[in-house]
């Protein structure tokens, strides 16, 4: 039975849905001034109607605020990977940095909901920022799912989780670009293999990919 769960918990199965693309038709000529981009920490939700005992709803927030700034570093790995290929017209922030600097300005991940991408890009000294959100729902009903994600790590068994990844330029903080992606994933589905598989997704249709 212990081989069985763990074989669960390592093997990944992700199926998504056809993914939704905007891109604004000012992209290519906005963007052509851009040389620097930052990537914020991601907006995460874990929704459930009932949590499992010994579970409590800030130690869901925390997790929630963990997995934001988790995927925010798995999202930067992968483009600096591509990066190094020589694939994008632009450079990404350090987001070591990119936290420092919001930390110093007192801006929280949650008080990033109620920050204006201008001033974001003003006060980090990019030209664009990367951001996203990961809103996964209902786990399983008696509460299990959360449990398994706050004891290991794992997005645990949903029903699916719902992503997106958007692109907001500087000067006004206009959406630039938006890349939603619908995943359902078993017990195995861990926070990269959900990052690898948005960014493999969208990747593509990257609006900063050299042509």
């Amino acid at each position: 039975m212990k081989k069985l769960l763990l074989f669960a918990m390592v093997c990944i199965t992700m199926v998504s849905c056809g993914p939704q693309i905007y891109k604004a038709p000012s992209f290519t000529e906005v963007s052509a001034k851009h040389q620097v981009v930052a990537i914020l920490p991601f907006d995460v939700t874990i929704e459930s109607r009932r949590l499992p005992k010994g579970v409590t709803a800030e130690m869901v927030q925390d997790q929630q605020r963990d997995y934001g700034y988790g995927i925010q570093g798995d999202v930067y790995g992968y483009l600096l990977r591509e990066m190094s290929k020589g694939r994008y017209t632009v450079k990404f922030q350090d987001v070591s940095k990119t936290n420092a600097l919001l930390n110093d300005a007192g801006i929280s991940a949650e008080a990033l909901r109620l920050t204006s991408k201008e001033e974001l890009c003003g006060l980090l000294g990019v030209d664009a920022v990367i951001s996203g959100q990961a809103i996964m729902s209902k786990p399983m009903s008696d509460g299990a799912a959360i449990a398994v994600g706050l004891l290991v790590g794992a997005w645990g068994s949903t029903n699916a989780v719902n992503t997106s990844i958007t692109i907001h330029e500087g000067r006004a903080g206009e959406l630039m670009w938006k890349y939603d992606y619908v995943a359902s994933g078993s017990v195995g589905s861990s926070r990269q293999a959900l990052t690898n598989a948005l960014m493999r997704n969208s990747s593509k249709k990257f609006p900063y990919r050299k042509s």
